[in-house]
């Protein structure tokens, strides 16, 4: 998953990208209103995390903003304003969810697990294709039953062509929505993810099911 932190502390900016990242997340990060929007423009995501007192443009105009340009993006707002006068006004402006600071680190990706399980194949957490299991929640995989260890990239990349198995994706598409967009990936680092990839599932005695269409990119089959 791709998701937006709108943060103007530097150091909660910090930390709850880190801890995100550390969950597989690619994360970019905002510290003012007008530099949300932007990346809002330019980038898909699939949840932005935004607080509500910000600079440049408070948190809740950028929420307006956003919905008056249809942008479909989950909200999750994350703010010190505790008060349910501000979470209705949230709420009622288009956000998805509320969360108050100080917050459970545990609590906020368990949200945003549920934020994206409404609109995507996440409701169904097990994934099974042939002998796989994708567990989208534990974030594990298993092959005829026996661990199947994967790096956070192997696994954001696997899980991704599998929920969209046959679509085929170019090396700037699976860039763009599994790396920061400051991130600097080249089409190598793909190509290094696909054949680890291949060669763990191989070695696992599972089928090859990543595919490539030359000149175009990658997607799973399986039948």
């Amino acid at each position: 998953m791709k998701l937006l932190l709108v943060e103007d502390s530097e150091r909660l900016q910090r930390s709850i990208s880190a801890g995100l990242r550390r969950f597989g997340y690619a994360v970019d990060q905002a510290e003012d209103g007008q530099r949300a929007l932007a990346f809002a423009e330019s980038n898909l995501y699939d949840v932005i995390i935004l607080d509500l007192m910000l600079p440049q443009m408070d948190g809740l105009t950028v929420l307006a903003t956003l919905r008056k340009q249809r942008n479909s993006a989950n909200v999750l707002i994350l703010s010190a304003r505790d008060q349910v006068e501000d979470r209705i006004r949230g709420l009622d402006l288009g956000a998805d969810d509320y969360l108050v600071k100080p917050f459970s680190f545990d609590e906020l990706v368990a949200r945003i697990r549920a934020l994206v399980r409404r609109h995507s194949s996440d409701r169904i957490p097990t994934i099974g294709i042939g002998p796989l299991h994708i567990d989208t929640l534990r974030r594990e995989v298993r092959c005829d039953d026996e661990p199947l260890p994967l790096t956070p990239s192997e696994f954001s990349l696997l899980k991704y062509l599998v929920q969209r198995r046959g679509q085929v994706f170019s090396h700037d598409q699976l860039i763009d929505r599994l790396y920061d967009s400051v991130a600097s990936v080249s089409k190598n680092a793909i190509e290094v993810h696909i054949s680890q990839l291949r060669k763990k599932l191989k070695a696992a005695g599972a089928p090859a099911l990543i595919k490539t269409k030359r000149g175009f990119g990658y997607y799973v089959d399986y039948y």
